[in-house]
């Protein structure tokens, strides 16, 4: 008897001590001791603008004081390890991108709630409204502190309106994705590409003028142009006159070739002035095009430049004058100086440089600036008196560069991008830099110390085919409009208004 007992305690010994990831063959769950597992970090206060979204698996490991097990997943909420089964088959509904998908949706409901109840937002820690005032008041802020600090008050008061959007086709917005949007100088019309159920592309423009609180109500004017291509880039064009035009990049497809066409913005129903005359539709047979941009230097007139693969290729719309660049790599993202004749480009080998333009493609001395980023280069912004250039990369960095001294001078956490073509809003009257990462979180910046104003979740589930597309603008629908965001995603449109809360006039002192 004594032996057999002794036999029994020594097997419950073993047992205890072997590791549950080294048991193939056990449950395809297991309890975690509470001495080990932890539990998952509260969420962080919603007055925090600069908290960051989990955009990876790894992050798993910073919510919870679990040890990580090779081939085992820990759930905090069940507070048991789940065992990842080998395979791609749909018998295996526990994967790891189904995991970070959970996780990433469930914080973008959490952050949904918190905006929905905390209208008053803190951007700094000590300042609101009533400080401002008494600062500025006092001579302790000069003029262009407090104009940055008081839109930094105002954006982080934004609140969330869904856009009611009337169409001549109202069958069709229910159906069509935006694509992305593109607000024009002024900010009275919004340039769209909206996927097409059946397949393709078509464009459309949607007149902001009507565009107030509390109806938040637009009209969309749609043409007949239809396009089973890719659209690549698209920029306004000033041609006959300040925006007249839509610059499009059409990637091609079979034996149709790639092209860059301008089309007229009076083609679209609606669009007309009294002024307006019709526009010329013209086309140019561009093969590979990744990039577009419209001179608005008066040096470079009636000129648009096009990024290739290993080419930058300048053309002249009047007379029709081509003068070509060759590159190293792939020119995925361009801008035009506004006061010297320099041409910037952004490069797929995180190469940036600018073209002088005064210069012949066959000199050598033609380049102007070299800058290098350590990924592909997605979109430049050179800033008004072209002393500053903001660059963002594939990586999720986003710089800004001293081009007189060619270093780095300012980096802007928290962007987040593996692959994507994801363009930068800059808005140097207002002081904000804007941003939509590859998570789907729209992120809000100060152009001044970097600091992350605010993150707004999308309101729709993230997926990589839901990037939003936004345009943030001090007077949307034009001079007498309203500021606020616009983020276009799925079949919707939003306006992030400034809220009532925040102070319509600080000269006076109104805060409610």
């Amino acid at each position: 008897m004594g032996r057999s007992i002794w036999q029994s305690r020594r097997r419950r010994e073993r047992s205890h001590q072997q590791s549950p990831a080294l048991e193939q063959s056990g449950p395809s769950e297991r309890q975690v001791p509470r001495d080990t597992a932890g539990t998952s970090q509260s969420p962080q206060d919603s007055g925090h603008h600069d908290a960051e979204v989990p955009s990876t698996s790894s992050s798993r490991a910073e919510e919870s004081s679990a040890p990580e097990l090779p081939g085992f997943y820990f759930d905090p909420e069940k507070n048991r390890y789940f065992r990842l089964l080998p395979g791609h088959n749909n018998c295996n509904p526990l994967t790891k991108e189904a995991i970070c998908h959970k996780e990433m949706e469930s914080r973008r409901l959490q952050l949904l709630d918190q905006e929905d109840k905390q209208r008053k937002k803190i951007t700094r820690m000590g300042f609101n409204a009533s400080s401002i005032l008494r600062k500025n008041q006092l001579g302790l802020l000069n003029i262009t502190s407090y104009c940055r600090l008081s839109h930094e008050l105002r954006v982080s008061c934004m609140e969330r309106n869904k856009v009611d959007i009337q169409s001549s086709d109202p069958s069709a917005l229910g159906s069509d994705r935006f694509n992305f949007i593109l607000a024009d100088t002024s900010s009275d019309r919004l340039f769209t590409v909206n996927d097409v159920k059946i397949g393709g592309s078509k464009y459309g423009i949607i007149n902001l003028q009507g565009l107030q609180a509390p109806t938040f109500t637009v009209h969309m004017h749609e043409n007949l142009y239809f396009t089973n291509r890719k659209v690549n880039s698209v920029c306004w064009a000033s041609l006959s006159h300040l925006d007249s035009h839509i610059l499009l990049c059409l990637m091609g497809i079979a034996e149709t070739p790639g092209c860059a066409t301008l089309l007229p913005a009076s083609l679209f129903v609606g669009t007309h002035q009294g002024t307006d005359q019709p526009g010329m539709l013209c086309s140019f047979r561009i093969p590979g095009a990744w990039s577009c941009a419209w001179s608005q230097n008066t040096q470079i007139d009636n000129c648009f430049s096009t990024g290739l693969s290993r080419r930058v290729l300048l053309t002249n719309v009047v007379t029709g004058h081509r003068q070509s660049y060759g590159t190293s790599s792939d020119v995925l993202t361009q801008q035009f100086a506004m006061k010297t004749p320099l041409l910037f480009n952004g490069c797929r080998s995180g190469e940036i440089f600018a073209i002088d333009l005064r210069s012949p493609s066959q000199a050598k001395s033609w380049k102007a600036t070299h800058i290098f980023h350590e990924s592909a280069v997605t979109s430049v912004r050179v800033l008004k008196e072209d002393q500053y250039l903001m660059a963002s990369d594939m990586a999720g960095k986003i710089k800004l560069w001293d081009l007189r001294a060619t270093k780095c001078v300012r980096q802007y956490e928290g962007h987040v991008n593996e692959y994507a073509y994801l363009p930068l809003h800059v808005h140097e009257e207002e002081g904000i830099l804007v941003a939509v990462g590859q998570d789907c979180y729209t992120r809000i910046w100060s152009l001044h110390d970097a600091q992350l104003l605010r993150t707004i979740p999308s309101p729709c589930p993230t997926s990589k085919a839901n990037i939003p597309s936004v345009a943030f603008s001090p007077r949307l629908g034009g001079a007498q409009g309203s500021p606020g965001l616009l983020m276009a995603v799925q079949q919707d449109l939003y306006c992030f208004s400034y809220s009532s809360f925040c102070p319509s006039d600080l000269e006076e002192g109104r805060w409610e």
